[in-house]
This record gives C-alpha cells, sequence and structure tokens, in this order.
C-alpha cells in the first residue's frame, strides 16, 4: 500500500530541547510566583518533577492525558487551592514546558518538511503532550501551521499513545486511509505497537547512532524503516502516489 499521509511525533523527532540556564530559570521563577509559594524556585521545581514522575507512570498505566487543570489541581500543585490553581493550568503547564529548556526544530526541519509537502504528501502531527497551547502557538509563530493537515495532541484528546484511537483520529482529521498513512517516532515500543494496531501502513523511528546500537529490535518492536538524520526521509517518500498519478495523467 503507498504512503499518502506522513505523520510526525515532536519530542526528539521534529523537534529536541536546548538546554538554557537563564530561559528554564525564569520560567521557575514564573511557576513559583504563580502558585504563590515561598520556597525556592529550583527547590518546589524540582518537588513537581517527582510528583511529574508518578503522573507519567499513571499517564502511561491508562493511556490517558489528564486535563492541565486536574494535572495540576491533582498531581503537581495539589496543596494549594484549586479554586486558584485550576485556571492557571493551562499557563503552569506552559512554563513547566519552558523549564525543561527551549525547543528547537531538527536540522533541516523546514527544509524537510517543506520537500515532503510539495511532493504532495498530506503531513500530520501525532505526540503526546501535556501542554495544550505551546504546539498551536510555536505552528503560528514559526509559519508551519499550513503545513500540517491534522494536528493531534493527547493534551487536547485526552488519550496517549499508544491507545490507537489517537492514530485514527488524526488519519479521518487528515481525510486518509490508516493504511495509507505513515508514522516517524522515536519510540521503539510505543510508536511501533500504536502504528501497527492502529493499522498505519508504516512505521518509522528516529533514532541516533548510539541509540541504535544500543537498541534491541525484535520481532514485536521492529518499525519498516528506521532513519538517524531527519532528511533521509526524502529517500523514503519520493512523492505522492496521488501527485504522481496527476502528473502521469498530464503527460
Amino acid at each position: 500500500m503507498e504512503i499518502e499521509a506522513i505523520f510526525l511525533d515532536l519530542g526528539n523527532t521534529l523537534r529536541f530541547v536546548k538546554k538554557d540556564a537563564q530561559y528554564q530559570a525564569d520560567a521557575r521563577q514564573k511557576i513559583t510566583e504563580l502558585v504563590g509559594s515561598n520556597e525556592d524556585p529550583g527547590v518546589f521545581c524540582a518537588k513537581v518533577d517527582e510528583r511529574y514522575k508518578e503522573y507519567r507512570k499513571w499517564a502511561f498505566e491508562h493511556m490517558r492525558e489528564a486535563p492541565e487543570a486536574e494535572l495540576w489541581t491533582r498531581w503537581l500543585a495539589p496543596e494549594f487551592p484549586v479554586e486558584k490553581i485550576a485556571p492557571l493550568g493551562e499557563e503552569l503547564t506552559y512554563q513547566y514546558r519552558r523549564a525543561n529548556g527551549i525547543r528547537v526544530l531538527v536540522e533541516n526541519g523546514v527544509e524537510v518538511v517543506d520537500t515532503l509537502y510539495r511532493r504532495g504528501y498530506t503531513l500530520g502531527i501525532i505526540s503526546n503532550l501535556i501542554s495544550t497551547r505551546e504546539i498551536p502557538e510555536w505552528l503560528n509563530n514559526d509559519g508551519l501551521g499550513h503545513y500540517f493537515k491534522s494536528v493531534v495532541l493527547s493534551s487536547v484528546l485526552g488519550i496517549r499513545k499508544p491507545d490507537p484511537e489517537i492514530y485514527l483520529t488524526a488519519a479521518r482529521q487528515a481525510g486518509v486511509s490508516p493504511d495509507r498513512c505513515a508514522y516517524v517516532g522515536d519510540n521503539l515500543k510505543r510508536d511501533v505497537t500504536g502504528t501497527r494496531t492502529s493499522g498505519f501502513g508504516m512505521s518509522i523511528i528516529m533514532l541516533e547512532e548510539d541509540e541504535l546500537k544500543d537498541a534491541e529490535i525484535n520481532e514485536d518492536n521492529r518499525p519498516d524503516a528506521i532513519i538517524i538524520r531527519f532528511d533521509e526521509l526524502l529517500g523514503l517518500f519520493p512523492g505522492s502516489p496521488r501527485v504522481n498519478a496527476e502528473k502521469l495523467f498530464s503527460l
């Protein structure tokens, strides 16, 4: 089955985290001010980090993403008044993501996305993400939104990969049959399982060379292709069958 749509993961695929001490410190300071804590921002956010680990265990187990208000009132800052914290959930989550560093586009990211788009592929994003604000804002600010017909985030849908419904929702939004969709991610277990159970036609995993050397690949987690560089996607996807058919018809 030929591929018509390509969906991209975000973290460690389309974007990477770049550490910046001042940027991260400013975000931790903002979080502390928002909740009204008197603790040192580093100390308070270290406590939040430990609580987030517990939340992640719950999220993975249930394949669910909690709404931002619930994330903070139930998991990350339960000692503060719910009526104060709940309305701040979106901003707190946005700042918490910033506290990890600056998100930067993968090398040659724009060029690859633009080329795939011009080759006629329908493009989309599927990502586990706790923030509802970050990605729409980023796509708008960087002028990338028009490339992606379907953007499905666990924070908005409420479910996480590898639940097949997150993939199927993205395919429906794109208007492409799942078996004509490919997914590019970075997790051999979660991303391969998700694409298989949803009936996607192809799974691609991007790993750094050191990660690939240490990877344990078996029949359960073997993707259809493994790449090291993002621009290797151009070799895998020379052109949409729909566009190629249109070109042939026009001759």
